[in-house]
């Protein structure tokens, strides 16, 4: 199983995300995008003219991807939900009328804030390779 039932019914209800790239100068890129979680697991990011940008190259190139959701739940206590997934990316080619996506293969899930109502410094992260 790659994501806890925690883990998928947060990313069900969030719209955006921060992808991380390596560019070939090794300098990285991080970008918000949309993303769509799947039943095998994998994650679709999507986006308009995906496959002209500099993050589908990077993809491309490397494959190196890290993919950040987040959110403050409360401000009044402070209370930060996370989930950061590392892995594998790919970059699909679009078909007819779907267009070009980057498909990322979890090897890495961290998450926290997402069960436990704590202070942000109190909370139990849980990181594991999947």
């Amino acid at each position: 199983m790659t994501f806890t039932d925690a883990e998928l019914a947060y990313l069900g209800t969030q719209r955006l995300g921060r992808l991380a790239t390596q560019k070939p100068n090794g300098t990285l890129q991080n970008s918000p995008v949309g993303f769509k979680v799947n039943a095998d697991g994998t994650i679709d990011i999507v986006g308009y003219n995906m496959s002209d940008s500099r993050k589908y190259r990077n993809v491309a190139e490397n494959g190196r991807v890290a993919l950040v959701v987040d959110d403050l739940a409360s401000v009044k206590p402070w209370r930060v939900r996370c989930v950061e997934i590392r892995g594998r990316g790919e970059a699909v080619p679009g078909t007819g009328e779907s267009g070009a996506i980057i498909r990322i293969h979890p090897e890495r899930v961290i998450s926290f804030g997402l069960t436990e109502d704590k202070e942000a410094h109190s909370l139990k992260v849980d990181a594991r390779d999947v």
